[in-house]
C-alpha cells in the first residue's frame, strides 16, 4: 500500500481512535481497529465480486 491509500488509512485509525474514551486500553483500541479493517476488507471483496451465496453460507453452517 502506497500515496493516498495509506493517509486513508491512518486517518480513519487516527479518527477512530479519537472518539474512543480517554480510559480506552491497548486492547480496546486494536479491537476497533481490528474491527474497521475487517469492515474495509469486506467491502473490497464485494466491490470485487468475491462472495458467497446464502445458499452456499447455509451449507458450510450446517457443517458446524
Amino acid at each position: 500500500m502506497e500515496g493516498p491509500i495509506v493517509e486513508t488509512l491512518k486517518k480513519n485509525a487516527i479518527d477512530a481512535i479519537s472518539k474512543l474514551p480517554d480510559t480506552a486500553s491497548i486492547d480496546d483500541i486494536m479491537y476497533r481497529l481490528y474491527v474497521i479493517d475487517k469492515i474495509r476488507k469486506g467491502k473490497e471483496a464485494v466491490g470485487h465480486g468475491e462472495t458467497v451465496s446464502l445458499s452456499d453460507l447455509k451449507k458450510e453452517a450446517a457443517k458446524w
